[in-house]
């Protein structure tokens, strides 16, 4: 059985990834991490719990003693330092307390390439923190994220998008599939 805990992944992607690592590893079991504890997928080898992923004791809790891969999903830009830091570092600081105890085989991460330079310049720095830890750490980073069922303000634009990521890489789409793709080949490698 290989464990797999998910911070924050009952979201757009974390919900994609999950569907993707179910279907390619047939003994994954999933405990995904979130607030609300409520999850749009359903299988037997999905446990959803509700917890505050930037509380170390309280994800540390409902784990199995074994964890083989966790990953964070959680983020989003904040304007203000101290509320990116709650967002978007504690989670990540967990996972990576969470990753050294349970000895994990790998971690992974969702950075971005597109987006509020403070945004990306703190999930650059966070990933860079990730990979200097002993622990290997698989980070992805993509631009927008559109597709399989994808329908707020930001997938309209996706044809803008499309068009501009001719002339600039970071401005290119990405199918949410390929994300997940990404990350599960990249972490089970």
């Amino acid at each position: 059985m290989t464990n797999v805990v998910l911070l924050g992944g009952n979201g757009y992607i974390g919900r994609n990834v999950t569907e993707k690592w179910l279907k390619e590893d047939p003994n994954a079991v999933f405990y995904v991490i979130s607030r609300s504890g409520k999850n749009q997928l359903t299988n037997s080898r999905i446990y959803n719990f509700a917890a505050d992923v930037s509380d170390y004791k309280a994800v540390a809790a409902i784990l199995p003693d074994q964890v083989d891969y966790i990953v964070d999903f959680v983020g989003r830009p904040e304007s203000d330092p101290a509320t990116f830091e709650a967002v978007n570092d504690k989670p990540a600081q967990v996972m990576l307390q969470l990753a050294k105890d349970k000895q994990v085989k790998a971690m992974g991460f969702i950075g971005g390439l597109l987006g509020p330079k403070s945004f990306l310049d703190g999930k650059k720095r966070i990933a860079d923190q990730l990979r200097a830890s002993d622990i290997r750490t698989e980070v992805v980073e993509p631009t927008v994220v559109y597709g399989n069922g994808r329908s707020d303000a930001l997938a309209k634009l996706v044809p803008v998008f499309k068009f501009f990521g001719l002339f600039m890489k970071n401005m290119k789409p990405v199918l949410v599939t390929e994300v997940a793709d990404e990350l599960v080949s990249k972490l089970v490698k």
